[in-house]
């Protein structure tokens, strides 16, 4: 398994599209978003300012970027290439193979979050005390790990031809949804009923609990820790599914 975490890395750095939207793009919005704003502008609701509350909307947005694209493109066309196929005649059990994808999609959503920090810290003058930074770095990483398991279980789900929309779909819904382009304080109130159940609205809430010098509330954590068992049990479900149909 380790062996196939290590070629899942060098793949995914040398791909120099995937780098740009899963690092350099959450940037680049978060400074679109942020750009005119202080910290006297504070987001109603959450006694964050605006850059502070987009920097952590951005990180996140980044590693799901990271997990949940890379993931389910990859996988539904090594499904169709025959890739997959050659690993289920090695000794790499099923759950090696979801284990080894979401533990290498997640190692490479790090870099997206760091830099966010930094454009944050360096432009918006956005500042935390040193334990504040290292616990949203391990908040943020750590939660990336639920929607890895959701990328594999799209990858799965889909061919290579649907993959790309189903997932688009997806990612762009529970990423408005979830309030990571804007507060969810700015929707209706019904939609606001909807947002603070969905699986991004839990992970953002991680990081501005954070920010607030508090812990993460429980609710957050026990949604992403339900939603990741889902999403690994249903990426080893259709996993099992596909091996069958081979």
């Amino acid at each position: 398994m380790n062996s196939l975490i290590k070629l899942e890395l060098t793949r995914a750095l040398r791909n120099r599209k995937f780098l740009f939207f899963s690092v350099v793009y959450p940037s680049v919005l978060f400074l679109l978003i942020a750009g005119s704003a202080d910290s006297k502008d504070i987001v109603d609701g959450t006694g964050l300012s605006l850059p502070a509350f987009m920097m952590v909307s951005m990180a996140s947005f980044g590693a799901l970027t990271a997990v949940l694209m890379g993931n389910s493109e990859r996988i539904a066309k090594e499904r169709e290439s025959g890739w997959v196929r050659q690993l289920r005649l090695t000794t790499l059990p099923g759950r090696g193979y979801v284990l080894a994808k979401t533990a290498s999609a997640a190692v490479v959503s790090l870099p997206s979050i760091v830099i966010v920090f930094g454009v944050a810290a360096v432009f918006k003058d956005v500042r935390f005390d040193a334990w504040q930074w290292l616990a949203l770095t391990g908040a943020i990483w750590a939660g990336s790990l639920c929607f890895a398991a959701l990328g594999v279980a799209l990858g799965y789900l889909a061919s290579g031809d649907a993959v790309r929309p189903i997932t688009m779909i997806v990612y762009f819904g529970l990423s408005i949804l979830g309030g990571l382009w804007m507060p969810t304080t700015t929707f209706p109130q019904w939609l606001q009923d909807i947002a603070k159940w969905l699986p991004t609205h839990a992970y953002a809430g991680l990081g501005q609990a954070i920010e607030l010098g508090n812990a993460p509330h429980a609710k957050d954590v026990l949604l992403i820790v339900v939603y990741f068992l889902l999403f690994a049990g249903g990426a080893a479900y259709l996993y099992r599914k596909d091996t069958l149909k081979a």
